[in-house]
This record gives C-alpha cells, sequence and structure tokens, in this order.
C-alpha cells in the first residue's frame, strides 16, 4: 500500500544557482519523505529545462536510501541508444520503476524522435528490462478501452493516470485492467494550485469538499496513490500530517 509525492525537479535558469536549488529541493522531500511511502520524480514538465530525475533521484537514494523512487522519462526528444542509456542509469542507483511518456514538446528546442511509450515499454521487456526494473505508461482519467489495445499489448507493470475527478474514474479502471497495477493521480485542492486546476478542468471547491475521501477510496481500490501540488508543498505536508 503506497502513498507516493509527485516532485518536480527545479528549473534550469540563466540567474538562479541550480546548486542552491538542488538543495532546497532535496530538504523538502526529506521532509515530505516522513509522511509518504515513495517519491515520483518527474521530467521536464510542459517542456522546461529542469535538473535531470536521475540527478535527482542518485542524491536521495543517499541521503534517504530506503524510500522508493519513480521517475518519468520523455521519449519524444530521446532515441533509443539514450532511452537506455536512461534506463541503465536508473537501475544502478536503484529507482524502483520508470513511467515512459511522450512528454510535452520541449520549450528549447524542436526534436521529435518519433518514438512511442508503448513501443519503448515492448521494446525494453524484449531486451528483459522489466525484470530488473518496472515499466509503467500513462493512461487517461476515463480511456476508451477499446483504443488502448497498444498500450495492454505492451504489457507494462501498470498505468499511472490523469488526475483523477471522481472515484467512479479510478473503479472503472480498476475493473477493466485488473491485470495490471493502477496508480491513480489526485491534484491537492489549494487555491495555490488554481492554475493547474484550471489548465485540467478541474472545478476546485467542489473537488475540495471531497478531496479526502476521494485520496482515501482511490487507495482502498488500488492500494496506490500519487499525489502531485505543483505550488503548494507546505498545505500538502499539512494534509499528509492530519490525515496520514
Amino acid at each position: 500500500m503506497t502513498i507516493r509525492y509527485e516532485a518536480n525537479p527545479p528549473k534550469i535558469l540563466l540567474d538562479v544557482d541550480t546548486d542552491e536549488s538542488i538543495k532546497r529541493f532535496i530538504e523538502k522531500i526529506k521532509i515530505i519523505s516522513k509522511k509518504c511511502d515513495a517519491i515520483h520524480l518527474t521530467e521536464n514538465v510542459l517542456g522546461h529545462q529542469r535538473v535531470s530525475p536521475i540527478k535527482i533521484g542518485e542524491i536521495i537514494k543517499k541521503e534517504i536510501p530506503n524510500i522508493p523512487i519513480t521517475v518519468s522519462l520523455r521519449v519524444r526528444d530521446k532515441n533509443e541508444e539514450e532511452i537506455e542509456k536512461f534506463v541503465d542509469k536508473c537501475i544502478s542507483i536503484g529507482i524502483t520503476g520508470i513511467l515512459i511518456i511522450m512528454g510535452d514538446p520541449s520549450q528549447l528546442k524542436n526534436v521529435e524522435s518519433g518514438l512511442i511509450p508503448s513501443d519503448v515499454v515492448s521494446n525494453l521487456k524484449k531486451k528483459k528490462y522489466d525484470s530488473k526494473i518496472e515499466l509503467y505508461l500513462s493512461i487517461s482519467n476515463k480511456p476508451n478501452f477499446l483504443k488502448i489495445e497498444k498500450k495492454i499489448k505492451a504489457e507494462p507493470k501498470g498505468f499511472m493516470t490523469q488526475v483523477i475527478q471522481n472515484i467512479q474514474q479510478v473503479q472503472t479502471l480498476a475493473d477493466n485492467l485488473k491485470q495490471f497495477s493502477i496508480i491513480p493521480i489526485i491534484l491537492f485542492p489549494s487555491e495555490k494550485n488554481q492554475k493547474s486546476a484550471d489548465f485540467l478542468g478541474l472545478n476546485l471547491e467542489e473537488y475540495n469538499k471531497n478531496f479526502d475521501k476521494l485520496v482515501k477510496e482511490a487507495y482502498r481500490i488500488t492500494g496506490d496513490v500519487l499525489i502531485t501540488s505543483p505550488n503548494d508543498f507546505n498545505g500538502l505536508k499539512e494534509y499528509l500530517e492530519k490525515h496520514w
């Protein structure tokens, strides 16, 4: 049974000391790791250049050896050789699993590898990488199950969802994908996360009314929940301290 915290590594900016940003980030992970079971590190969210989740993951494994870590891997701007190097490095430092995603277009360069996440999972499995590390794919919060055959045939360890809007979505995914692990992603409903809620089409006020019930019911159904709070670390920390 797992409560995961999704963390976006620091952006790489010309006028900001990246080493200092990393130190502050790691301190936050040390704090939140006391109230969650695992950490998920994203890669270049919205195409912004950020510190590599591998670099961050390596530091966390040294500072908090027992915390399981999963990371996102963008395939949009990597070739097969770069992907295998990424996976090899994850294995060598003790990363538990990799969420393989297309990724948003880069803000800095126009690179398109042409690779598809489900094909990448299939190729990695052919090379037996799945015996060394868990491979995940992303899935809609309300997929058309007749149109995701390629993802199902790739046979990942499981699926991490888009941000869940209600418990019915979790139950439907669990009922239709029983052979896979399902990790519902849930947005912490804070005013500081209003921009994210707007982007996702969430009514934050309504979402907030049943948030704790949503988390606990999703946790009961799947045994594994990932909570994201991109702009309110302290609010989520307080919620976890109070309810978990």
